[in-house]
C-alpha cells in the first residue's frame, strides 16, 4: 500500500501549514571580520546519514542507534557532573549533523560535527600522536598565516574544566561520556563560514584524539552555553537553525549573531519560553516543560516529574545531537496509554524493524490517517507539533511514534525540531520556535 498522509484531530495544524507559512531568511553578510553587533553569518547543516539510499525508516534506525548511545553518554555526563568527587567533567559529543567550514589563511574546508551539547571547538592537528581517521587532511597549523597559540594566561584557558600549562602555552583535555576524548593544545584562528571570515575563534588543536563517533566528520563545534562554544565567542551570542526532514537532500540551515537577531518575534509573544539553568551541566539548554496533552487529554503526569532536582540530575534538555525525543520512563509510559486509547488502529510490535516502543498496523485501503494532536507545554508556550513530527509510516503499513522512554533525564530531540526554525537567545535567555518550511530556507 502507498504511505497515508496525516491529518490532525482538532487542530488547524497539518503537513502542508509548514509550506504555507515559509519565509525567506535574510541573506549571509560578507565582511572579513565580525566588529560590530550588527553582523553575523550562515552555514549549511548536512545530516552525518544524507547522500545514501536509503529509506525514512532506515535513516531513523540508523540515528537512532547513534542517539540512544548520546543519551547514554548524557546521562553519564549529568550523573558524573552530579558527584562533586569528580574532577574531570564529561560532555556529550557526537551528534547528528555536519556543518561546512574552512579553517585558517589561506582556508581549507572541513566538514566538524555541530553539537549544542559541549562547548568546545576543536580539530585534529599535524603532528597528531593519535589520530582517527577523517574525510580530510588533519589542520595544519604551519600553513597557515593567522594561526597562534593560546597562552595560559588567556580566559579561554581559564575556562577550560581541565588544563595544564608547557612553555606558557595552553594544553587541554576534554572527554565525552563514552571516554572518548581530544587532547592537544590551544590555539586561535581564522574560521570561515561561506563567505564570512571570523577571525580569532579559540579552538582547540588535538594531537591526541581517541573513541568512537567522530570520523564522520574533522573534529567538533560546540555551541553549547559555556564559554568556550563558537556562540559564546561571538560578539552576539544568539544563534537559530532550521532542520529539514529526516529523508530530505536538501541541508539545514545555521544563523548566528545578527543573522539570528533578525528573526521577528514581536508578532507573537507566544513562540519563546525561558532557558533555565542546571548548575550541575552549564553547557545544555534546559527547558521548563509544565505538561504534554495528546488530543484534548492533558496527560496526568506528576508536575515534578520533568523538574532539575536539587543533585543536579532530571529535567529537560533540548538537543539538536539526540535524533528522536526521550520522555522520563513514566511519563512516556502515560503518553504511549493515551495514544493506544485515541488511536483505532491494531497495535503491533514493530521494534525489530523500527526500534520504537509503539507501532500501530494501518488497515489496508487507508488513505488518510487521522492522529491526535500532540502539545509540548513548556513554560510560557504551547508547542503543537504536526503530525509528521511524531509519526513515521512506511509502505509496510507500520505507523510508529517517534519517542522513546529514558531514566530519570528528558531529551527533546531533532526529529520533533523539523521545520521550526529554533531560535536560541543567551542574552534574553530564551528559545523560541516557528514553523518553517526549512528545505525552502
Amino acid at each position: 500500500m502507498g504511505s497515508p498522509h496525516f491529518s490532525l484531530y482538532k487542530s488547524v495544524a497539518s503537513f502542508l501549514v509548514l509550506a504555507l507559512i515559509a519565509s525567506c531568511v535574510p541573506p549571509a553578510v560578507s565582511t572579513s571580520r565580525l566588529t560590530d553587533m550588527k553582523t553575523g553569518f550562515e552555514a549549511t547543516l548536512k545530516r552525518v546519514d544524507s547522500g545514501g539510499n536509503l529509506t525514512k525508516f532506515e535513516l531513523l534506525k540508523r540515528a537512532m542507534g547513534r542517539g540512544r548511545k548520546r543519551v547514554e553518554k548524557i546521562h553519564a555526563m549529568v550523573l558524573a557532573s552530579a558527584d562533586v568527587s569528580v574532577e574531570a567533567p564529561v560532555h556529550a559529543g557526537n551528534g547528528e549533523f555536519l556543518m561546512e567550514l574552512s579553517i585558517g589563511s589561506p582556508p581549507v574546508s572541513y566538514s566538524a560535527i555541530l553539537d549544542t551539547g559541549s562547548d568546545l571547538i576543536w580539530t585534529q592537528c599535524k603532528p597528531c600522536t593519535q589520530c582517527f581517521d577523517q574525510p580530510s587532511p588533519l589542520f595544519d597549523p604551519k600553513k597557515s598565516s593567522s594561526f597562534s597559540k593560546l597562552p595560559c594566561s588567556s580566559g579561554l584557558c581559564s575556562a577550560l574544566p581541565v588544563s595544564s600549562c608547557s612553555d606558557g602555552n595552553c594544553e587541554y583535555i576534554y572527554t565525552y561520556g563514552d571516554t572518548s576524548s581530544t587532547q592537544g593544545f590551544m590555539a586561535t584562528e581564522t574560521f570561515t563560514f561561506g563567505n564570512v571570515s571570523v577571525p580569532n575563534i579559540g579552538f582547540g588543536c588535538g594531537l591526541d584524539n581517541e573513541g568512537g563517533g567522530f570520523d564522520q566528520g574533522a573534529g567538533l563545534v560546540g555551541l553549547g552555553r559555556g564559554p568556550l562554544s563558537l556562540v559564546s565567542q561571538m560578539d552576539e551570542p544568539k544563534f537559530s537553525y532550521c532542520l529539514t526532514s529526516i529523508e530530505s537532500t536538501k541541508i539545514s540551515k545555521l544563523l548566528m549573531g545578527s543573522l539570528a537577531s533578525d528573526v521577528d518575534l514581536s508578532g507573537d509573544t507566544k513562540t519563546s519560553t525561558p532557558l533555565i539553568k542546571n548548575p550541575s551541566s552549564p553547557s545544555f539548554y534546559y527547558l521548563s516543560l509544565k505538561g504534554i496533552s495528546v488530543g484534548d487529554t492533558l496527560v496526568p503526569i506528576k508536575s515534578s516529574t520533568f523538574e532539575i532536582k536539587k543533585d543536579g540530575t532530571g529535567g529537560v534538555i533540548i538537543d539538536s545531537g539526540t535524533t528522536i525525543t526521550y520522555l522520563e520512563k513514566q511519563a512516556f509510559e502515560l503518553v504511549k496509554k493515551e495514544f493506544v486509547s485515541q488511536i483505532k488502529f491494531p497495535v503491533v510490535d514493530g521494534s525489530d524493524k523500527t526500534q520504537l516502543d509503539l507501532c500501530f498496523t494501518i488497515p489496508s485501503k487507508t488513505r488518510e490517517i487521522e492522529v491526535p494532536t500532540l502539545v509540548f507545554h513548556f513554560e510560557g508556550l504551547d508547542l503543537v507539533l504536526p503530525g509528521e513530527n511524531y509519526f513515521i509510516t512506511d509502505s509496510s503499513g507500520i505507523m510508529c511514534l517517534a519517542i522513546g522512554s529514558s531514566h530519570g533525564l528528558s531529551i527533546f530531540g531533532n526529529y520533533q525540531q523539523q521545520n521550526f526554525l529554533v531560535v536560541h537567545d543567551l542574552v534574553k535567555e530564551t528559545m523560541s520556535f516557528l514553523p518553517k518550511q526549512c528545505d525552502l530556507l
